[in-house]
């Protein structure tokens, strides 16, 4: 699984070139990832089952052929959704997300 948090629309979804992003590579099998001492404020996480490992999501004619995912699990639809609807704040105290990996066949 390739995990990224970003609080820079601009870099939404795959965090390319944000140099505050954080990105995680983890097994598929580890089911809590925990980001430590983040700053209160706006974020967002996209979340890619990488099953062949080269480090993207594979797609045919557009359409995903690995899972994906997103903080606040918005409709997907037509290309990845926007920051606005997977954005969430960050306050002093503990935030989870609860990201639903999916899978379009």
């Amino acid at each position: 699984m390739l995990l990224c948090l970003t609080a820079s629309a601009a870099h939404f979804p795959d965090c390319a070139d944000d140099p505050n992003a954080i990105r995680r590579s983890v097994p598929a099998a580890q089911h809590v990832i925990r980001f430590d001492a983040l700053a209160p404020g706006t974020y967002a996480v996209s979340v890619i089952h990488d099953e062949n490992g080269n480090s993207r999501l594979d797609t045919f004619a557009g359409i995903p052929r690995e899972g994906f995912g997103f903080s606040r699990n918005p409709a997907v639809h037509f290309g990845p959704p926007r920051f606005a609807a997977v954005r969430f704040v960050l306050g002093a105290d503990t935030a989870n997300q609860d990201i639903k990996i999916q899978y379009i066949l």
